[in-house]
């Protein structure tokens, strides 16, 4: 990737404001479509970056598209003529084409699909956008090289010249069958170790791992993690292959998914990103600082109690309220941790559900040893350095938060190992789990159990 100091960019957006095609032109045009795209992505004004995507090749173009960043390409999209988009989807590969074309409304979408001279692939590209962008139809492209069985290897090695012009990369040949069902793969190896092989099947891998077309893409991503794949064709619900999906394609499906779960983990409702306007990431944000604040009104009302003689505890032990932040943030911790693992878990099949009440098990005995120690340390220091001078009151606030901190590890071990769990078996995102949720959950559960822990102790003791 090019590295473009400000002089470089400052001087181009001059050269664009000037409308100095030539010269624009000359300065962009060695470099990769990734570097171009960048540069859009720098140039404040969209009508500047169509002028400098109206200056590249349609090949060029169609690549640059597809490295923009999602809102700059919907801007872009929006300003370009339904014909000049068809134009630039038939340089692109259909799993490509299709991310793009979905971005418009479906009355867009159909005149688009209409402007596509090449038929096949407009026949492609409706196919795909059949299946859901979430499973392995969604992300599956099209192009690749199929041979049947039962050729000899001259005539594959010239079906696989024919299809190769159209490629731009080779991974593997795959063999079908006269029903176009998969049989194996043939790498290309097997063309020089074995240039006389009377047919193809006789020297092909048989079995190869394949995903079917309504596969998770989180699935499809374990796979290629366990077998170390670079490509894994793809086929229908009888055997018959229908695509393959690359490496890359599952690295960037990777990336966005993960993108998303650490945003849903933090409290963000929407994918944002650093560009987007400052309504965008409000919204984003809002929702869940609205449930933060709902729940620190729900501590309010625990800790104010009533009239009652035992609810008045914070004035009878006001020691009691120094340790308010430390259970408080001690369950937020515990249950965010818990949760996290949780979710990791799912996330890369180290964990099933079928295994959800053994590993409660043995968060529980996590949860024993955590809250043993934690609660024992907390009761040495206010054996040290008691809360109140009173030896009577100095010992029920150090019993107070002793178990009321034991309570609250348990708690809130279990709960967020059990939320994510839940929201997998319900077809809910996980991640959503390891932000405000629990932590807000534990923070109203904590103060809920500290309050009545501490009012018990003062009825009994006092």
């Amino acid at each position: 990737m090019k590295e473009f100091d400000i002089d470089y960019i400052d001087k181009l957006k001059e050269l664009i404001e000037a409308k100095d095609e030539a010269q624009v032109r000359a300065d962009i045009q060695d470099l990769h479509p990734a570097d171009i795209a960048e540069l859009i992505n720098e140039l404040d004004d969209a009508d500047d970056a169509l002028f400098v995507l109206q200056l590249l090749d349609d090949e060029t173009t169609a690549d640059v598209l597809v490295e923009l960043e999602e809102d700059e390409r919907a801007d872009l999209l929006e300003r370009m003529p339904n014909e000049t988009i068809a134009k630039t989807l038939e340089q692109m590969d259909a799993n490509d084409a299709v991310d793009l074309i979905q971005e418009l409304d479906e009355e867009d979408q159909e005149d688009v699909i209409k402007h596509i001279d090449d038929v096949e692939q407009a026949g492609d590209i409706v196919d795909l956008m059949q299946y859901d962008e979430d499973t392995a139809g969604g992300l599956m492209s099209t192009e690749m090289i199929v041979v049947n069985e039962n050729l000899s290897m001259p005539d594959c090695i010239k079906v696989m010249r024919e299809q190769a012009e159209d490629m731009d990369e080779i991974y593997n040949i795959y063999v079908v069958d006269d029903d176009n069902r998969l049989k194996g793969v043939f790498p290309l190896k097997k063309t020089i170790t074995n240039p006389s092989a009377n047919k193809i099947k006789y020297v092909m891998e048989p079995n190869p791992i394949s995903v079917k077309t309504d596969t998770p893409i989180e699935d499809v991503a374990l796979d290629f993690e366990k077998y170390d794949l670079v490509a894994m064709p793809v086929v229908d619900s009888i055997g018959r292959l229908v695509g393959r999906i690359t490496v890359d394609d599952i690295m960037d499906e990777v990336r966005e998914h993960s993108e998303r779960d650490y945003q849903l983990a933090t409290g963000l409702t929407a994918d944002v990103e650093t560009g987007d306007s400052v309504w965008t990431q409000f919204k984003a944000r809002f929702p869940w600082l609205l449930i933060g604040i709902v729940g620190g009104i729900a501590n309010a009302l625990i800790l104010d109690g009533g009239d009652s003689a035992e609810n008045e505890w914070q004035t009878i032990l006001p020691g009691l309220a120094l340790f308010i932040p430390l259970i408080g943030g001690t369950g937020g911790n515990v249950g965010t941790q818990s949760s996290a693992i949780v979710v990791q878990g799912l996330a890369n099949g180290s964990l099933e559900l079928k295994q959800a009440g053994k590993y409660l098990a043995k968060e529980f005995m996590v949860a024993m040893l955590n809250a043993v120690l934690i609660a024992g340390l907390v009761f040495l220091y206010n054996l040290i350095w008691p809360a109140d001078n009173d030896p009577g009151k100095a010992n029920i606030t150090s019993l107070a938060v002793t178990i009321s901190l034991f309570s609250v590890v348990l708690f809130a071990s279990v709960f967020g190992t059990f939320v994510p769990i839940m929201l997998e078996k319900l077809k809910i995102d996980p991640a959503i789990a390891t932000g405000p949720f629990v932590t807000v959950t534990n923070d109203i559960v904590g103060m809920l159990i500290y309050m009545l822990i501490s009012s018990q102790l003062i009825v009994l003791m006092l």
